[in-house]
C-alpha cells in the first residue's frame, strides 16, 4: 500500500493543554516570512489543519503546530500555529510545547541548565529561554510581542445577556475579557459547558460591535477569542482566566451553534492580555510578578518586561513561564482510500 500522506509528531500538554508538533512529513511552505507561510496553509494548504485537528486525527481541545525553516537569520526555527476556527499569530501554550518538543527530541541543541533560542511566529520573533535538567524541559520562558489595549470598561449588548462590560486587548490575539463573578461563574470545571457557551456569546457580540485591527500588522483583525477573569481559588496567585477557544461559527438564531472548547491551560496569550489590561490601570508595573491560574488548577507565571509602545498606543514587553510534558510520538496516515482525508466534525461534541 502506498500511503496519500504520512506525518510525524510529538504530542505533548502545557499546564493541561493539549498540543500537537508537527516535525515531519512538511518540509516548507511558500512564503518570505511566517506570516506568509501561515497564510498560505491558510488559503491554499488548509487540509493540514483539518487533517490534524478534527476527528478522527484530532479533537475540540487540541492545538496543532508545524515546525518549517525559520525565514529570520535571527530565528532557531520557525512554527506556523494552526486552531480549530483561526492561524493565531501567536500561543503561548503553543510555543511552550514548540520549545519543548525541539529541544528534548534534540531537533535543536539542547545545552543545561538552560538553553536560550530564538523561534519565529507568525506574529514574530519570540526569544525562548528553557531550564534544562538531565535532558527534561522543566520551564520554558518566553518574551512575547506587546501586549496592548484596545478598550476598557467598554459596554457590549449581548443578545439574551443584556449589557456586559468588557475590556479589549492584543497578546498574540485580540482578546475581549469579561468579569467572572458578574456572570455568576466561579471558573470550576463543572461550570464548563455555560463558559463556553456564554463566552462565545459575549465574543460574537464583541467582534461585531468593537471591530479591532493590529496598527502594525493589518493581518491580524478582530477579536476571535473571548476570557473570563476572576479572583483566584489559590492565594498566592494574583487572578484565575478560563479561555473559550471557539470550534465553530455562532448562529444567533440557532444556540445549538454556540460552541467552543475551554483552553485547559491558564492561556499564555490571554495572560499577556490580562497583564496589558492591568497595567493600562496602573495595577501591574515593570518588574511585577503576575501568577495566572487556569480551570485546572495549573499556574503561568508572568512578568512585565518593560514598557513600549505599537504605533500611538501604550503597550507593554510581556514574558510567560509555564513547562510542557511529551505524552506520545505518532505518524499520522491518509489512506488513499480513506473518505475522511480532511477529517470531520460531529455536532454532539463540536
Amino acid at each position: 500500500m502506498r500511503l496519500a500522506r504520512m506525518l510525524q509528531a510529538v504530542d505533548l500538554h502545557a499546564a493541561g493543554e493539549p498540543g500537537r508538533v508537527i516535525v515531519g512529513g512538511v518540509l516548507d511552505v511558500p512564503g518570505a516570512t511566517m506570516l506568509e507561510k501561515a497564510r498560505h496553509l491558510e488559503d491554499h494548504g488548509d487540509s493540514l489543519r483539518k487533517l490534524m485537528l478534527r476527528e478522527p486525527r484530532g479533537y475540540p481541545a487540541l492545538c496543532a503546530n508545524v515546525i518549517l525553516p525559520p525565514t529570520h537569520p535571527d530565528a532557531d526555527a520557525g512554527y506556523v500555529i494552526m486552531e480549530h476556527v483561526e492561524y493565531p499569530g501567536m500561543s503561548g501554550t503553543n510555543t511552550i510545547c514548540v520549545a519543548t518538543a525541539l529541544l528534548e527530541t534534540g531537533m535543536l541543541p539542547m545545552t543545561e541548565p538552560a538553553t536560550v533560542i530564538t523561534l519565529e511566529a507568525p506574529a514574530g520573533l519570540i526569544r525562548t529561554r528553557a531550564a534544562c535538567t538531565n535532558g527534561k524541559v522543566t520551564g520554558v520562558t518566553f518574551r512575547n510581542v506587546p501586549a496592548f489595549v484596545t478598550h476598557l470598561d467598554a459596554p457590549v449588548e449581548v443578545p439574551h445577556l443584556g449589557t456586559v462590560t468588557v475590556d479589549v486587548a492584543y497578546g498574540g490575539m485580540f482578546y475581549v475579557i469579561a468579569d467572572a463573578e458578574a456572570l455568576g461563574f466561579r471558573l470550576v470545571p463543572d461550570e464548563g459547558r455555560d463558559i463556553t457557551r456564554v463566552t462565545e456569546m459575549i465574543k460574537t457580540a464583541a467582534a461585531e460591535q468593537l471591530p479591532v485591527v493590529h496598527p502594525e500588522q493589518p493581518g491580524f483583525a478582530g477579536i476571535t477569542i473571548g476570557q473570563l477573569s476572576g479572583p483566584p481559588h489559590d492565594s498566592r496567585n494574583s487572578w484565575r482566566n478560563v479561555t473559550t477557544v471557539s470550534t465553530g461559527a455562532l448562529d444567533w438564531a440557532r444556540p445549538a451553534t454556540w460552541t467552543g472548547v475551554i483552553d485547559r491551560s491558564p492561556c499564555g496569550t490571554g495572560t499577556c492580555a490580562k497583564m496589558a489590561v492591568l497595567h493600562a490601570r496602573g495595577r501591574l508595573g515593570v518588574g511585577d510578578e503576575f501568577r495566572h491560574e487556569g480551570i485546572l488548577d495549573t499556574v503561568f507565571t508572568g512578568r512585565v518586561e518593560a514598557e513600549t509602545s505599537v504605533a500611538d498606543r501604550a503597550a507593554i514587553v510581556p514574558s510567560i513561564t509555564g513547562t510542557a510534558w511529551i505524552t506520545g510520538f505518532a505518524s499520522y496516515v491518509v489512506d488513499p482510500s480513506d473518505p475522511f482525508p480532511d477529517g470531520y466534525t460531529v455536532g454532539d461534541i463540536w
